[in-house]
């Protein structure tokens, strides 16, 4: 078995870089998002019961989950986005376990890094994770980089802000805090270098249940 480590964050607090940078060192990540995407794509095993149970109106015609739809519907009515996840939730973690027992019989790689974006928004993540990063910054700061990265206006991202975990409740998951405020890109690989070598050196692992 190999030491699993979460690393979350807010929307343009670079947690993918900094997930990254795990993975340059040699870790095996495991990307949540990417997974929720696939599930999502045509003949993705999430089409067919959004399709059931939310109605075809949800599926584009490439026979993908219409974002742009569910996004609207979504934040139309809250109860839209909690039947989605009720449906992606047990199929993502499906495929995180199975990837994950595939990297520990696979390859070599120190640590599994989980890249969960919602770790701190579901209490499933607790019993799943021997250790938790938290990539961290101001809450201007984010909307500054997402505004430059991605062209939304503020009021959007702070829209997507208001339906993720605050910062505390993030900082609460926490056993390492990285503060990526002011760093450059080199800085923040350095800060995940001394990170890395912290978790090699003092991790242990918890007994199997």
């Amino acid at each position: 078995m190999r030491p699993r480590i979460g690393v979350t964050g807010g929307i343009g607090s670079g947690k993918s870089t900094v997930a990254q940078g795990f993975a340059q060192l040699g870790c095996h990540v495991i990307d949540a998002d990417r997974i929720a995407r696939a599930l999502t794509l045509p003949s993705g095993a999430a089409i067919a019961p959004i399709a059931a149970q939310m109605g075809a109106r949800f599926i584009d015609p490439d026979g993908a989950l219409d974002r742009a739809q569910m996004r609207e519907a979504a934040f139309r009515d809250p109860a839209y986005k909690a039947q989605l996840e009720a449906i992606l939730h047990p199929l993502i973690r499906q495929q995180i376990d199975q990837q994950y027992q595939q990297a520990c019989s696979a390859t070599n790689a120190p640590l599994v890094i989980f890249d969960i974006p919602l770790l701190a928004e579901s209490s499933q993540w607790s019993p799943r994770l021997d250790q938790v990063i938290v990539v961290d910054c101001q809450e201007s700061t984010q909307i500054a980089r997402v505004q430059q990265r991605n062209q939304l206006p503020a009021s959007a991202i702070e829209a997507i802000m208001a339906q993720q975990a605050s910062r505390l409740q993030r900082l609460r998951k926490a056993d390492w805090v990285l503060w990526n405020e002011t760093l450059s890109l080199q800085a923040l690989g350095e800060a995940v270098f001394g990170l890395y070598n912290e978790l090699i050196a003092n991790y242990r692992p918890l007994q199997p249940d």
